[in-house]
C-alpha cells in the first residue's frame, strides 16, 4: 500500500480549491508517529453546519480528531481506515458517522503522484448545534441513540449506505433551507438503519482513561505498519517510533491489543492481499509483493492460515463462497480485573 502525505485540494460549499505542495516521498527513514492531531474547524457565520468535498491526498486528511460529529462518505478508491482502536478496509460508498473527539483516518491505496479527486464528502456539526435543534424540535430526539453510539464510530452497509451516499451528495450540492432539509433527512435515515446495516466499531470504553504507554505503542505501531505494508516492517523500528525499547513496546502492544506485533502485521498484510485478489487481476506473485511478502511459500502459508484457503483457490471462488473479511480491532482493551 502506498501512502502519500497530504497535498491536494478541498472544496467547501462554493469556495475556491485549496492547494498545497506535495510533501515527502515514501520509503524515507521513518519518523516518530505523532499522536492524533486536534483539528480546528472554524465556524461559518452563514452556515449552521459544515459540508465539503476534498481530494486524497489532501492537507486536511490525516490521523486526527475534533469535537464535531462527522458524517463521512468515500466516493472512490480502496484502502484502510482507522476509527479509534479499529482498523479495517473500505471501498467506494463507505459511509460512517464519527462522534466527537474520536480519532479517525482513511488512507487510500494510490500510486506516487496520483490524486483521487473528490474522494471524500464530509458533513460536520457541533454538539451544541444539534442539542439546540432538539430543544426547538423535540422530534429530533429520535437521534439520541445514534449520536450516543457514534462515539464509537458507526459504519453503515447495504441499502442504508447507498441511500445515505445519495443523500449526502444532495446536501453537498444544495443551499439554504433545502440543504438543511437534506441533512435532517440524512440523520433520520442513519438513525433508523436496521441493526444488520450498522456496526459500532471502536471499543465501548475507548473514551475512558487508558495506559499512556499502551496507547502510544498502538498508535505508533498502526501508523508504521499502514505506511509500510508493502515494504519491510521491523519491530525495532516500531519500538523506536514509540520511544520505547523492544521489550517494553512488545509488552504494551500485547497488553493493549491482545495480540503480538508480528501477528497484527500478518493480519493486515493478509487483508491487503484479499483486497488485491478481489479488486485486481494482478498475478499472485505481484499480490504477494504488494502485500509485503517476498517469499511465496510464506505468503501461501500465512494466507491459508488466516483465510482457510490458498490465494489461487480464493481468487476462483464466487463472492458468496468467500469467507467474510475479518474485522480487525486493534484492541486498546480494558485492563483485566485484578
Amino acid at each position: 500500500m502506498t501512502v502519500l502525505y497530504r497535498s491536494g485540494r478541498s472544496r467547501e460549499g462554493s469556495g475556491e480549491p485549496e492547494r498545497t505542495d506535495r510533501q515527502r516521498e515514501m520509503h524515507q527513514s521513518p519518523r516518530p508517529a505523532p499522536p492524533p492531531r486536534l483539528e480546528v474547524i472554524p465556524p461559518h457565520p452563514e452556515q449552521s453546519f459544515r459540508v465539503l468535498s476534498h481530494d486524497f491526498p489532501s492537507q486536511i486528511c490525516g490521523w486526527g480528531s475534533h469535537p464535531e460529529y462527522e458524517i463521512h462518505l468515500i466516493t472512490k478508491t480502496h484502502g484502510s481506515f482507522i476509527v479509534g482502536d479499529h482498523v479495517s478496509t473500505f471501498g467506494p460508498g463507505h459511509v460512517s458517522i464519527i462522534g466527537p473527539n474520536l480519532p479517525h483516518d482513511w488512507v487510500s491505496d494510490v500510486e506516487p503522484g496520483e490524486v483521487a479527486t473528490d474522494r471524500d464528502t464530509v458533513i460536520q456539526f457541533t454538539e451544541e448545534w444539534i442539542r439546540a435543534c432538539m430543544k426547538l424540535i423535540p422530534e429530533l430526539h429520535e437521534l439520541d441513540e445514534m449520536l450516543s453510539l457514534s462515539r464509537r464510530g458507526i459504519v453503515y452497509s447495504g441499502a442504508t449506505a447507498w441511500r445515505a451516499a445519495e443523500r449526502m451528495q444532495k446536501v453537498l450540492h444544495s443551499e439554504g433551507a433545502q440543504r438543511l432539509s437534506h441533512l435532517f433527512r440524512l440523520l433520520a435515515l442513519l438513525s433508523r438503519a436496521p441493526i444488520e446495516e450498522r456496526q459500532a466499531v471502536a471499543s465501548e470504553w475507548l473514551a475512558q482513561p487508558t495506559d499512556a504507554g499502551a496507547r502510544a505503542a498502538v498508535e505508533a505501531g498502526i501508523h508504521y505498519v499502514l505506511e509500510n505494508l508493502s515494504g519491510e516492517v521491523r519491530l525495532s523500528t516500531a519500538a523506536k517510533l514509540a520511544y520505547m525499547s523492544e521489550p517494553t513496546f512488545s509488552k504494551y502492544f500485547k497488553f493493549a491489543t491482545g495480540m503480538t506485533f508480528s501477528n497484527m502485521v500478518k493480519k493486515l498484510r493478509v487483508a491487503q492481499a484479499r483486497r488485491l485478489l478481489d479488486s485486481t487481476d494482478y498475478p499472485i506473485t505481484q499480490v504477494a509483493l504488494q502485500s509485503g511478502y517476498k517469499n511465496m511459500a510464506n505468503f501461501n502459508r500465512q494466507f491459508l492460515s488466516e483465510v482457510g484457503t490458498t490465494p489461487t483457490k480464493y481468487r476462483r471462488l464466487e463472492s458468496s463462497q468467500k469467507p467474510p473479511s475479518e474485522v480487525l480491532s486493534l484492541g486498546l482493551r480494558a485492563p483485566d480485573e485484578p
